[in-house]
């Protein structure tokens, strides 16, 4: 499986920007957001599973980010509203090997994602 993310720019704080990782190579059992600071570890951001379209968020972004899949366009789309200025960042997709399921205990851990993408950088400025 390969993915490209795309979509990042630079914003001003509380506006909204939408990330699209594209799939190719096969359908993933699941596909995750991270997003890496300067300076900071990687981090999870969100995650959706591919067959029951289950959804995890990390706490900083819950309520604000949505995770979801298009079919047609084989591609999951990250969305990001209310942006803040530490949510800048560079974001990455990936998605486990086939054997890898992702489920409540493990969806955050980026040791269990082995395709990533080049990462798109999100600037919210303040």
């Amino acid at each position: 499986v390969q993915l490209q993310a795309s979509g990042g720019g630079l914003v001003e704080t509380g506006n909204s920007l939408r990330l699209s990782c594209a799939i190719s190579g096969g359908a993933p059992s699941a596909v995750g957001w991270f997003r890496q600071a300067p300076g900071k570890e990687r981090e999870f951001v969100a995650a959706l599973t591919w067959s029951l379209r289950n959804t995890y968020f990390a706490d900083s972004v819950k309520g604000r980010f949505t995770i979801s899949r298009d079919n047609a366009r084989n591609t999951v789309s990250l969305q990001m509203n209310s942006l803040k200025p530490e949510d800048t960042a560079l974001y990455y997709c990936a998605a486990p090997p086939s054997y890898q399921k992702i489920y409540s205990g493990n969806y955050y851990l980026p040791q269990m994602y082995r395709s990533w993408g080049q990462g798109t950088q999100v600037t919210v400025s303040s």
